[in-house]
């Protein structure tokens, strides 16, 4: 009963936020000077702040002319001073944590983080909980218990005592008692490291919630593991629900394990419901496991299309959520409707300028404000917030796709980083996953993961397509679609179309074998990548990317025997 109060009481007051911030996206220029001078004002006095004479600058446009466009080596020094125990130096208020990147597109950076920044991303994310709310409301439901697995893990403490993590680490850790609220499980089964072992615990806690309502992770991908370890693991979870039992297998603590048991009980009767549910469908997923199903949420834009192909087996028609947009370095745009890519700029996290891509050369680029850019254009974005960080380019490519009233809707369709080039064709991820989706349909093609890489020695090179297949799959007329991939990403992007005439090569096609992309996987986690914001490329430079996994089919167009 206390917790249905609460989480009315979230719903009444996330229901004001949101009111407060449609009222805002009617006037972003108003709302985007306030945030910046007000910004300004309280860092005047910082190290960093009295470089600038931050507290002289009376305009936008002042701004803008005073301080360069900048990237993260801009602060690295700064930074190894502040993780040290220094103060006052990008930010006048104590660091609360540092966060750091996935560093699976880059070298590893920390990110200050402030108890003034965690407010403002708080705000948003009680405004994307608002929409999410309304659009339940709409359908006759309410919020309600979630999965989610994630990690709250710290990596460790810097020499000057200061807390490191991923991202989502912090703001779990920072909101332990919506997170006890909300979710299906206990808290403290996000404690545990070993992967499998968390993952278990979460899906068993929450097979008792008949009617869980949702399920979140940073990335598709990640749900989608989840959807298999609730197969592969349904026989030994509905035997531990049926018993109060909890398996031996699992990597535990004798502490922990006993904490658990504690609190777990057997349910002989919805063990039974699961079962018969199991032996009808000969699989469990987490549509059969929990029909009130009503939203997933997770990273939308970028790779994220890909992966949806998959989810109509494993959820339905449930709808997909956004949520909030951003990476380590800033929050960007707040969703606001199921299965749509597109955010509502996040007016109070952060001053933002769009870099069109006629600027994307230039040194000194000039930029767009949020009212002067346009639907359908691309932009580098950059940010200027509570990190301490000034006109800061993440490398983020967006695409504007539409307004929300008079704020633009923006979603991320890749790294700068991230593109294909044989000669100069500029081939994103978004152009190859754009293809693949189609030829998954037109091939009814199964595919577990796929990435485009260049070719070894060729100058200029080819493109290899390499693919893996679900399990059982096949691939009878591999010529076919390998002609049909260069022709659709020619239609997907037009620099591919017109350099494809005489200067870059035709593609060629490899089927890797099955468990090849896990294997990747496991190695980029060696490396240091951070398990829950792991993303697989789908476009690669790295030429020996793939070499380690055994090819088990290749073609190669005429031109190349």
């Amino acid at each position: 009963m206390i917790q249905r109060l609460i989480i009315s009481a979230l719903t009444q007051s996330a229901a004001r936020r949101v009111e407060q911030f449609v009222r805002e996206t009617r006037d972003p220029a108003a709302i985007q000077e306030r945030f910046l001078k007000g910004m300004l004002r309280h860092y005047r006095n910082t190290e960093r702040g009295q470089r600038y004479c931050l507290g002289d600058i009376c305009s936008v446009d002042e701004f803008c002319d005073r301080l360069p466009v900048s990237q993260y080596p801009d602060y690295a020094s700064d930074i190894e001073r502040m993780a040290a125990g220094e103060q006052n130096l990008l930010t006048p208020d104590p660091l609360k944590f540092l966060t750091i990147t996935s560093g699976t597109t880059g070298k590893r950076k920390w990110i200050p983080m402030t108890q003034r920044l965690q407010r403002a991303l708080q705000k948003a994310n009680i405004v994307s909980i608002g929409f999410a709310a309304q659009a339940l409301q709409s359908q006759g439901k309410t919020l309600g218990k979630t999965l989610l697995p994630n990690s709250i893990q710290l990596a460790g403490k810097t020499k000057g005592g200061i807390e490191y993590g991923l991202a989502s680490t912090g703001s779990l850790r920072a909101n332990k008692l919506l997170g006890s609220l909300l979710f299906a499980h206990p808290y403290d089964i996000l404690q545990i490291s070993d992967s499998r072992t968390r993952q278990y615990l979460c899906l068993l806690f929450s097979l008792r919630e008949r009617n869980l309502q949702g399920m979140a992770t940073n990335f598709p991908m990640l749900l989608l593991r989840t959807c298999r370890y609730l197969e592969e693991e349904a026989e030994s979870l509905i035997w531990d629900l049926k018993h109060g039992t909890l398996s031996t297998t699992l990597d535990l603590t004798p502490a922990c394990r006993a904490s658990l048991q504690r609190r777990w009980f057997a349910d002989p009767a919805r063990a039974a419901e699961l079962e018969q549910t199991l032996k009808r469908a000969g699989r469990l997923t987490p549509r059969l496991a929990w029909p009130h199903l009503s939203v997933i949420s997770t990273a939308r834009g970028g790779t994220s299309d890909f992966y949806f192909q998959r989810f109509g087996e494993y959820f339905g028609d449930t709808p997909v959520f956004g949520g909030v947009y951003g990476c380590s370095e800033a929050t960007f745009g707040i969703a606001h409707a199921f299965n749509e890519d597109g955010c509502i700029l996040a007016l109070e996290s952060g001053f933002y300028e769009f870099i069109p891509e006629s600027e994307w050369g230039s040194d000194h680029p000039k930029t767009l404000m949020a009212s002067e850019v346009k639907i359908g254009d691309r932009y580098r974005i950059l940010v200027t917030n509570d990190a301490g960080f000034y006109r800061y380019d993440t490398q983020d490519v967006v695409e504007v796709t539409g307004f929300y009233n008079k704020t633009p809707m923006i979603v991320f369709r890749h790294r700068l980083g991230g593109l294909l080039n044989s000669t100069s064709e500029k081939t994103t991820e978004f152009h190859v996953i754009q293809a693949m989706r189609r030829l998954q349909h037109e091939f009814d093609l199964s595919l577990e993961d796929f990435c485009v890489t260049l070719s070894d020695h060729e100058i200029p090179a080819h493109y290899w397509v390499n693919l893996e297949l679900k399990d059982g799959s096949h691939l009878p007329q591999s010529e076919s679609f390998l002609r049909r991939f260069d022709a659709v990403l020619q239609e997907e992007n037009s620099h591919y179309q017109v350099l494809r005439r005489d200067q870059v090569p035709p593609p060629g096609l490899r089927v890797l074998a099955c468990g090849s992309f896990d294997g990747l996987r496991r190695r980029l986690l060696r490396k240091g990548s951070a398990e829950q914001q792991l993303k697989i490329p789908h476009v690669s430079e790295d030429r020996a990317l793939l070499a380690e996994f055994r090819v088990i089919q290749e073609l190669q167009w005429p031109q190349h025997r």
